[in-house]
């Protein structure tokens, strides 16, 4: 929640964005980081215990490396350290005397208006939060689209992506965990192309952008994995029938004759597929580690997860059209956007709020996939997530402004604007005009 907003207070309007976007990408470069760093350690004793304690360097590093950042220049001047403020805003902007007198006279005004609205309010800030339109407005923009951003599935795609190439058809964990660094470098590198465009296409259509070809990538998985469902070899336990002591137990009182891969994984057993051919008809055995090590030693195929299919490579498809559409808009917009539509006076509560909407969000979606999937099928699970993301495209096009080179009281005053006025959709961008607040004119 701080780092978004401290980056934000602390940069230029003009690149606001990318910064911001910055931060995204650490924590999207770090996850390509993490995926290697636990690839080698699958292979040293104690193997969780070093992921998890390597873990902890980088943040000693920052814990110390945060000693020496400044303090906000809004903050302090909403502090009264008024001296302090204006030397730091002369380091942002060292080239433009101009643009830093520009700064002190909004920080001014907006910090004398917070102070002449305390005099009227007796209330707590939520309370606030509450009865003010234009907070609600904000908030309302802010919190939605943080919450989109995990509805549309990105952390099931980060978490998940092992599992996900599983159910693709890949059997091998080793060829799952590497196709899953794939996955978590394309989003970092997204990441980049999101900081490049952030400030020149603007944050809203980057967003609008960016959902459109979630929908596609999410309808391509549907599609993908309903063929794959479709495609998966039948059962046949002639190669084990020595061995039925192996045979799934729920296979031994029913009729087998339409079994298929899927059918056997769904009764909650193993496939072990053709020797020369996975798409001939495998073995449907129990889950024990002894006869998963059979399998593997007649040189099969051990499948858990998903089966032996011809679209496999469409769901990777599919997988990697999600990375490359998400990444550039939905992953940093969110968190840039928020740094942004909230006046000073309520910035850290309404920051604070978005940030706990999307982390809810993301234990919700990261904690009933793999249950929807059982439930529903991966099929009809990724059909869902593309149904929520298309209401996110609806809700991203009537609800959040574009703020692109606009300064925090130009944005303050978009909601002004709606919130007083009346106006329905002033989201685009355009010019601001004076307001009439509190009996005095505030030319922005």
């Amino acid at each position: 929640m701080a780092a978004p907003l401290y980056i934000a207070e602390a940069s230029p309007a003009k690149i606001r964005g990318a910064l911001v976007s910055i931060n995204v990408l650490m924590i999207t470069g770090g996850q390509f980081l993490s995926y290697l760093v636990n690839l080698a350690f699958t292979q040293v004793p104690g193997t969780w215990r070093w992921m998890l304690g390597v873990a902890g360097i980088p943040a000693a590093v920052q814990a110390v490396l945060v000693i020496f950042l400044p303090e906000s220049p809004r903050w302090l001047f909403r502090q009264g350290r008024l001296e302090e403020a204006i030397a730091i805003l002369e380091k942002i902007y060292s080239d433009s005397p101009e643009q830093v007198e520009e700064e002190i006279k909004e920080l001014q005004v907006s910090v004398d208006a917070e102070l002449e609205q305390k005099k009227l309010l007796t209330a707590s800030k939520l309370y606030d939060l509450l009865v003010s339109r234009q907070i609600r407005l904000a908030l309302r923009a802010g919190v939605g689209l943080q919450i989109f951003q995990q509805l549309v599935g990105i952390n099931t795609v980060m978490y998940y992506s092992p599992s996900i190439v599983e159910l693709a058809g890949f059997a091998s964990h080793q060829t799952a965990l590497l196709l899953s660094m794939l996955v978590a470098g394309m989003n970092a590198v997204g990441t980049i192309a999101g900081i490049i465009l952030i400030d020149r296409i603007g944050r809203r259509k980057l967003a609008m952008t960016s959902l459109l070809g979630v929908i596609v990538a999410l309808c391509l998985l549907s599609v993908a994995f309903h063929l794959t469902a479709a495609d998966s070899p039948s059962v046949s336990n002639k190669s084990v029938s020595q061995h039925i002591d192996l045979i799934c137990p729920n296979l031994l009182n029913i009729s087998r004759s339409s079994w298929t891969c899927v059918s056997c994984l769904q009764a909650g057993c193993g496939f072990c597929a053709a020797k020369n051919d996975p798409m001939l008809p495998g073995s449907c055995l129990n889950l024990k580690q002894a006869t998963q090590a059979y399998c593997e030693d007649s040189t099969r195929l051990w499948f858990t997860k998903g089966c032996p299919s011809h679209y496999g490579w469409l769901a990777l498809a599919g997988l990697a059209l999600y990375i490359a559409a998400f990444s550039p808009g939905m992953g940093p917009v969110p968190w840039a956007v928020n740094s942004e539509i909230y006046s000073l006076q309520y910035r850290g509560i309404c920051g604070g709020i978005a940030a706990t909407a999307n982390w809810v969000s993301n234990l919700i979606v990261a904690q009933t996939f793999l249950s929807l999937t059982q439930a529903i099928g991966t099929s009809m699970t990724f059909f869902s997530f593309g149904i929520i993301t298309i209401i996110a495209l609806v809700f991203t096009y009537k609800y959040v402004p574009e703020t692109k080179g606009l300064s925090f009281a130009e944005v303050e005053s978009i909601w002004e604007k709606e919130a007083h006025l009346g106006i329905g959709n002033s989201h685009q961008g355009a010019s601001v005009e004076p307001l009439i607040l509190n009996g005095q004119k505030d030319q922005i």
